[in-house]
């Protein structure tokens, strides 16, 4: 079974510019090494990794071999609503994994007025 953990600020403000950092747990086997008995170990990375904002594709990403087990993605988005993020992925052996997480987007500070 996959893992993975979101990092999102603790606090978002409507229209802000928010930074996403996700980390996989995944081995990313490349299908290029050996293991202890001189057998290669079958490829078998991320395939997909999609991030919807509701109901809207904010992020997507066909890793390749060269990406490094456990991978890191970092992305943008801007916040305007209150709602769910969804991250699903697939790997090479039909696996898949998925991330709920809800997102509370806090209205713009008012402004008193002559400011």
């Amino acid at each position: 079974m996959t893992n993975a953990r979101l990092q999102l600020p603790e606090r978002m403000v409507h229209g802000e510019v928010v930074k996403a950092r996700l980390l996989v747990q995944h081995p990313m086997d490349s299908g290029y090494l050996q293991d202890l008995q001189g057998k290669t170990v079958p490829r078998n990375i991320i395939r997909l990794l999609t991030c919807h904002y509701d109901d809207r594709e904010i992020f997507r990403v066909e890793p390749s071999s060269g990406v490094a087990g456990n991978p890191l993605f970092e992305f943008f988005f801007r916040a305007l609503e209150s709602g769910q993020l969804r991250i699903r992925w697939v790997d090479d052996r039909g696996q898949t994994g998925e991330l709920l997480q809800a997102l509370r987007v806090q209205p713009p500070a008012s402004r008193a007025p002559g400011t």
